[in-house]
């Protein structure tokens, strides 16, 4: 339960920071936040390294090393969107499926090191990672500059920005994102449970005489094709409806995630691994075009910072739940079972997306109909009032 701790509060330290990431990366631009975020996560890696019990890890690795992170994480999906438009979906495709690589190789990678250099000096080896990092974000650099920032460039002054350009609130006025805002995080309770507790349930039922780290080579390895083929579907989905991508992926992902109990063979959790990992890369890979789509995309850095923030909540609650649920019953099957539940209601708010968007397009498309008819009608007025003035001065003139 303590070690879960960890774990989770790392992932959900990613992305309650987000919010405030994206607020940074307006203001000081990708590059910046991205090398600064990588030399604070290089710090807390390196600071765990020294650490002997585990209450100071919570700080080291569950916070300071995951704000690190999302500092330079986010950056990266944001920066994308000043080279690519019309593919954008296979383009987060391909940078996403790169984090399938390693979840593939570093289970193995870290073994070796473990078994061979101990952990503490494992993180020290992750540290380089972390400095490869620092280095590539140097390479941030957005094809279009602001006109502002030249101008306070010139001058050698910062202007702090507007309030609303700082918490731009506005897309939650925008009822479509204010669904999806909810059922992502509704989703999430039990999202990550099979994450972080798979390895010690197969631990549990199937002992040593299993190679555990198959299932996550599995996951990687799925995950990563999800998000090469799933990014390139989205492309050809219109509007909102790529929201029914992301409504298929919870479904799948929470009924495996029941499914897992019921595996008393190892090749049946394989195969519940195989499809949860290629529906993972489907989630993944279309968060920023459905956000570009819901919100547009000169809102679309916060609004994706906004629900990143938002899914920190369930992220971090929902794996050490499931471990205190092992600590009383004793087995993780109940545990699997409830985290199959959350996903399924958040792929049902989900799918009220598209009907929602549609009706806010309809509406909106009225709004300047309406207008021109108005306008039309004010015009039509003022030539029927002019023929008539016009005639009798005609008829005047004739008369004479």
């Amino acid at each position: 339960y303590s070690a879960a701790w960890v774990g989770s509060l790392s992932m959900g330290m990613v992305f309650f920071c987000s919010p405030i990431v994206s607020v940074f990366t307006d203001l000081f631009g990708c590059r910046k936040v991205a090398v600064i975020g990588a030399a604070v996560g290089f710090a807390g890696l390196l600071s765990s390294s020294f650490v002997s019990t585990i209450e100071p890890l919570y700080f080291t690795y569950g916070v300071l090393f995951a704000c690190g992170c999302s500092f330079a994480y986010q950056p990266s999906l944001v920066i994308l969107g000043h080279y690519f438009k019309k593919r954008l979906g296979l383009v987060n495709g391909i940078v996403t499926a790169g984090s399938s690589l390693f979840t593939v190789s570093l289970p193995f990678l870290l073994r070796v090191l473990i078994d061979s250099v101990g952990l503490f000096n494992t993180l020290r080896v992750l540290c380089i990672l972390m400095f490869v990092l620092f280095l590539a974000g140097f390479t941030y650099k957005p094809l279009v500059s602001n006109a502002k920032d030249e101008e306070g460039g010139k001058k050698g002054k910062f202007k702090f920005p507007p309030e609303k350009k700082i918490c731009n609130f506005s897309v939650f006025k925008v009822p479509s994102y204010r669904i999806w805002a909810i059922g992502i995080p509704a989703a999430l309770f039990g999202y990550f449970v099979p994450y972080v507790h798979l390895m010690n349930h197969v631990k549990d039922r199937f002992g040593d005489s299993v190679p555990e780290e198959v299932l996550l080579l599995c996951l990687g390895i799925t995950s990563g094709v999800g998000r090469l083929i799933f990014g390139r579907v989205a492309d050809y989905i219109p509007g909102a409806k790529k929201v029914y991508l992301q409504v298929a992926s919870f479904f799948f992902i929470g009924l495996m995630s029941m499914m897992i109990p019921l595996c008393h063979v190892f090749g049946g959790l394989i195969a519940v691994c195989l499809l949860m990992g290629l529906f993972d890369g489907c989630f993944i890979c279309i968060m920023a075009p459905i956000a570009f789509e819901l919100v547009g995309a000169q809102d679309v850095s916060q609004a994706i910072g906004f629900l990143l923030g938002f899914m920190s909540v369930p992220m971090t609650v929902g794996p050490p739940i499931a471990g205190l649920l092992r600590d009383r019953l004793g087995t993780y099957d109940v545990a699997f079972y409830l985290a199959g539940v959350p996903p399924l209601i958040g792929g049902a708010i989900l799918c009220f997306i598209p009907w929602v968007h549609e009706r806010q397009k309809l509406k909106e498309r009225e709004k300047p109909a309406d207008r021109e008819t108005t306008e039309k009608m004010l015009e039509n007025e003022s030539t029927l009032a002019l023929d008539t003035t016009e005639k009798p001065v005609k008829e005047m003139e004739s008369g004479f």
